[in-house]
């Protein structure tokens, strides 16, 4: 007997995934956007919406269709590179920026405006918090009652009453667009849609959501990939709702804050003008529970994920893990940030077009002959792109690369890409050959 889901746990599905999506930095960017933006704030809002709803929504549905995790996807460029592909993305959104990340976002939000942004009181913070992480990550098959049901409808009713807030009360009006939004917005966009690090958590989160409906009997892989999609559809939704309320929140409250430097800086000045104290308190406690759920989720993944390659329990990488991301989180979020934005311009043209041509395969003789090629023309550009926007390397720029077709715009490894996808099209369709099979996909049950 094939057990399926109710209503109830699809939509709990739904919520858990959108929960585990909505941690720090899709709460602390679009609002920045929207201050910077200005008259340009929805053209931004478009490029955002793209890399930071659309390619994540994809990357579910592309796992979903190839059993869930990122050594199926990546199978076209071989096992070494595959598994290459996902210890990075796994690494990124894990202990080296993401997890850290939700630490000192719902600490700068909710505790350093009380006790002050010195290092003592994030270590202590950070010690609490990762405790509860761990707590919570060392019982991975309860995910879907204690997110689901319980954290992810709260979370949703807090960001609903922040969304409603700045669309009937805005703080303050928009200022005028600062040069890269004012010359540039939807590409200017749609590069600060990879800070939100959604598609590498989606390439990291597609297992975690099948082992989910797992968790509750499922194990025909057509019920496991139909609930995965409407899992993915349902997040969608939700964040998009979320990031244009925010965008909103954003373009209101320039007057209010037109000098600060992050998000977190804007939704703080924003409650408190708002709602007062109470505002400040309902705020504190939104980031909380938004960055605890990404949090556990990334850490129950991780854990997984690397318990598979090393000689080590899953309770054992958990406990690693979290202790990991404890200390990285004390380096403050400015330097998280700093650290991050220059590692996601490298590897997000690479697992864009691996995401993308996932949905061709059945197109090529030998997917490999077209897959392989772009990943490595997009990931090159895609480090050239990096140097570019780090604060340490920028130096090191050679002078031709400045004069890239948009490589003002962040996209330099945009057209060389397409390119190469045009010219290895052409070679599959003249040399021919059997078709491979491209992945190895569950077999359904009976």
């Amino acid at each position: 007997m094939a057990y399926r889901l109710s209503s109830k746990d699809i939509w709990a599905l739904g919520f858990m995934t959108f929960a585990l999506f909505v941690g720090a930095g899709n709460i602390i960017f679009p609002p920045m956007v929207g201050l910077q933006a200005g008259e340009n704030v929805w053209i931004s809002a478009a490029g955002f919406l793209l890399t930071a709803v659309g390619l994540p929504v994809i990357t579910v549905i592309a796992l979903a269709k190839v059993g869930g995790g990122i050594e199926a996807l990546s199978t076209p460029i071989g096992k070494t590179a595959g598994l290459i592909l996902a210890i990075v993305c796994y690494l990124a959104v894990g202990p080296l920026f993401a997890t850290p990340r939700t630490a000192t976002v719902s600490f700068e939000v909710g505790i350093a405006p009380l006790t002050g942004t010195g290092d003592l009181p994030l270590l202590i913070y950070s010690v609490i918090y990762f405790t509860l992480v761990v707590l919570i990550s060392l019982y991975p098959g309860k995910l879907l009652d204690s997110v689901g049901h319980i954290l992810a409808p709260i979370k949703i009713v807090a960001l609903a009453i922040l969304g409603i807030a700045a669309v009937l009360w805005p703080a303050g009006g928009p200022i005028p667009a600062i040069d890269t939004y004012r010359e540039i917005p939807f590409s200017n966009g749609f590069v600060n849609g990879y800070l939100t690090m959604d598609t590498l958590a989606a390439m990291v989160f597609g297992i975690v959501i099948v082992n989910a409906a797992r968790s509750r009997g499922v194990e025909a892989s057509s019920l496991l990939t139909r609930y995965a999609m409407w899992a993915g559809v349902i997040a969608g939704l939700g964040l998009t709702l979320v990031y244009l309320s925010l965008f909103k929140l954003g373009e209101g409250s320039g007057t209010l804050v037109p000098t600060v430097d992050n998000g977190a800086a804007i939704l703080h000045a924003y409650v408190q003008s708002i709602f007062g104290n109470y505002g400040s308190f309902f705020l504190a406690v939104l980031i909380f529970v938004a960055c605890m759920v990404t949090a556990v989720g990334l850490t129950c993944a991780c854990s997984e994920f690397f318990s598979r390659y090393l000689p080590l329990s899953y309770r054992t990488l958990v406990l690693i893990l979290g202790t990991f991301s404890m200390l990285v989180s004390n380096m403050g979020l400015s330097h998280l940030i700093k650290f991050s934005l220059p590692v996601l311009t490298a590897i997000y043209p690479p697992c864009i077009v691996l995401i993308l041509l996932s949905f061709t395969i059945h197109w090529w003789s030998h997917c490999t002959r077209i897959v392989a090629p772009a990943m490595s023309i997009s990931l090159l550009f895609g480090v050239l792109d990096a140097i570019k926007v780090s604060e340490y390397l920028s130096h090191l720029l050679p002078g031709w690369a400045k004069h890239l077709p948009l490589a003002d715009q962040g996209l330099a490894w945009l057209l060389p890409t397409v390119l190469t996808i045009a010219v290895c099209a052409i070679y599959d369709r003249i040399v021919g050959g059997v078709k491979l099979p491209k992945y190895e996909v569950q077999p359904e049950e009976k």
